[in-house]
């Protein structure tokens, strides 16, 4: 690979399986990432979701840094919206001053929910507005000076976490080049305005003290396997699993049922959200996630390892690190 790689661990709970168990699957993935040479893992913050467990994003993000030694760990990302900036410069100036030099922190201005839901969290339709101030304000919790008198972060207060800007559409690039932060966009569910957005960074970028040049993640999905048969059943499940998570309204279709709706128009969205997916031996990963690193003008990629269970999962980051050359094969 030309290009460093990272995870983005959704913390998926899969069929059959509990919360507990898809958490202790998430430590597992943080220690293999750490022990096979991945950069760092990022978790999301998504609420109301039955199939994803990292709600609580600076909760599992200590419970894996006191299980992993060395990997980075972060959000990607916490909504922001959704809190006040100095309960998340609070949040992850904890986690910085007890796993030092190893926590990112990532920011969203999407509710990571429904509409219910976000009215659940005590957040209107126009929290979103506020997010290029609030961000300003969260940074001047953790590197300084301020921009509230009198109201500092601790801990949090020089801790100087780096952050990093969150996006599916210009407006991330424009405020991430304006502000001098690195960008990350959500390709592996957004793709459309990938090539767009990157170009508008690149172009408009201006150097912070935080950051001299531009620096742009671009999301990817992956399931690789030791053949291209298995890699391709796990994807459709992974797709079939989805249709049950948008249109199930809480229960689980059956394989024909999933199928059909993955055929109709509706079910075409699913495909469109995973057009960036590297699935198939680890040959053809590895060539895929070459292509698109530089169809994404990419200097680092973070991949959604997507399978049906903790198993495939380890297995698909196990097999991309070896011919990633992020490991000895």
């Amino acid at each position: 690979m030309t290009v460093p790689l990272s995870i983005l661990d959704l913390a998926t709970i899969g069929k059959g399986q509990t919360v507990a168990e898809s958490l202790a699957g998430s430590v597992a993935m943080a220690q293999k990432a750490e022990e096979l040479g991945y950069r760092r893992v990022w978790y999301a913050e998504h609420h109301n979701m039955s199939a994803i467990a990292s709600s609580a994003t600076s909760v599992l993000i200590a419970h894996v840094a006191a299980h992993t030694n060395t990997i980075r760990l972060g959000a990607g990302g916490v909504m922001l919206p959704n809190h006040s900036p100095l309960t998340i410069a609070e949040q992850f100036g904890t986690l910085e001053t007890l796993h030092p030099g190893r926590i990112d922190l990532g920011l969203g201005r999407a509710p990571g929910s429904d509409q219910n839901t976000m009215r659940a969290l005590r957040r209107d339709h126009t929290s979103s507005d506020a997010f290029p101030q609030d961000v300003l304000e969260l940074q001047g919790y953790l590197t300084g000076p301020t921009r509230i008198q009198g109201v500092e972060a601790t801990p949090g207060k020089g801790t100087n976490v780096p952050l990093y800007i969150l996006g599916s559409s210009l407006f991330g690039a424009q405020l991430a080049a304006q502000l001098g932060l690195p960008y990350a966009f959500a390709s592996h569910f957004a793709p459309a305005a990938l090539q767009d957005a990157v170009a508008i960074y690149r172009r408009d970028f201006k150097a912070s003290e935080q950051l001299s040049q531009p620096h742009v993640i671009a999301g990817v999905n992956v399931t690789a396997a030791d053949s291209n048969a298995e890699a391709q059943a796990i994807h459709l499940a992974v797709k079939r699993a989805r249709v049950s998570l948008f249109f199930g309204g809480g229960r689980q279709f059956t394989d024909d049922e999933a199928d059909m709706v993955l055929d109709s128009p509706q079910g075409q969205h699913i495909s469109q959200m995973m057009k960036y997916s590297a699935v198939g031996t680890p040959d053809v990963v590895r060539d895929y996630l070459d292509e698109f690193a530089k169809h994404a003008d990419a200097d680092e990629l973070i991949v959604a390892h997507q399978s049906i269970g903790t198993d495939e999962r380890l297995r698909s980051v196990e097999l991309v690190a070896e011919v990633a050359g992020l490991v000895t094969a």
